[in-house]
């Protein structure tokens, strides 16, 4: 599963199937063999998180795209039921679990890193991503319901974080055209949420990405209240704007929380490039490279 030819022939969804198979060949081999050295069980890990980043990039792709629409018919039609809501929760959860699932399977299978603990940090960590990204699809929802032409603006906002993952230079694949593809996908990724695509501590990128989304996002109740004021004296405009309001300083609330008393502490690592194995510890040739996807 590890030749040349398995990148071409998997894509981002078929792909999970291809992980899926080689993971539970290799646990099988390493259970029948009872083979439990170290480098076997890492590379079991690195598995796991390559098909974690599998789903996040499939959540992203398919799921979130298709909650937008979702939100937008409910806001503009203003036609609910029970069922819709309890949908729509699940779907929020799901897109913030991807992001939690991703980043403890990512710690899992890195080398003298401390992995993310359950429990509290879990949970916090998981309340900051769902509560952050509520609310950055509901003022983006707004701004579609606020004109059409917003969907120009998701479109510059994807191409900018597209380009700075090009700049940064990302080193995920193992050939320039797939990590072009990737930094793509990146791209989609960060116009919901943050993470770090350079290995790297990033508090400077981090904060300038959340003060850029909260001005957005605290300013489309604005936009919609001042040119649209027949949206603006529904009954849906008052609770979506307190819950934006809420919703993103709470997350930002969480987030410092997490990070500043909840965080495991360790030096950088890096990251082996998708599809290596992580035969030998002690050669700088299976180091996961510098650019590996961090939420």
């Amino acid at each position: 599963m590890n030749d040349g030819t398995t990148p071409y022939l998997c894509s981002v969804y078929t792909a999970s199937f291809c992980r899926y198979y080689d993971l539970l060949k290799r646990s099988f081999s390493c259970v029948w063999r009872a083979d439990s050295r170290s480098s076997n069980v890492r590379e079991l890990f690195g598995l796991a998180a390559d098909l974690s980043m599998l789903r996040l990039m499939e959540t992203f792709l398919e799921s979130v795209p298709q909650l937008l629409l979702q939100t937008y018919i409910m806001l503009q039609h203003q036609r609910t039921s029970k069922l819709q809501y309890l949908s729509m929760v699940v779907s929020f959860l799901n897109v913030a679990w991807s992001t939690v699932d991703y980043w403890r399977c990512l710690r899992r299978s890195l080398p003298n890193t401390t992995e993310m603990p359950g429990g509290t940090p879990t949970v916090i960590y998981l309340l900051y991503k769902i509560l952050t990204i509520t609310a950055r699809i509901l003022s983006l929802t707004l701004f579609i319901m606020l004109t059409s032409w917003s969907i120009l603006m998701l479109f510059f906002i994807w191409l900018t974080v597209t380009v700075w993952a090009h700049i940064v230079k990302t080193h995920f694949c193992t050939s320039l055209c797939l990590e072009e593809l990737y930094r793509s996908v990146v791209g989609v990724i960060l116009v919901f949420t943050f993470f770090n695509i350079k290995g790297k501590k990033t508090k400077t990128e981090m904060g300038i990405y959340y003060v850029m989304s909260i001005l957005h996002n605290f300013s489309a109740p604005g936009f919609l209240y001042l040119f649209i004021p027949v949206i603006a004296e529904s009954d849906f405009f008052l609770p979506v704007t307190v819950f934006i309001l809420i919703s993103n300083t709470l997350g930002l609330v969480f987030l410092i929380l997490y990070y500043s008393a909840l965080h495991p502490r360790n030096q950088d690592e890096s990251d082996v490039v998708d599809g290596m194995v992580t035969r030998n510890t002690n050669s700088s040739s299976t180091r996961r490279s510098d650019g590996f996807l961090r939420l």
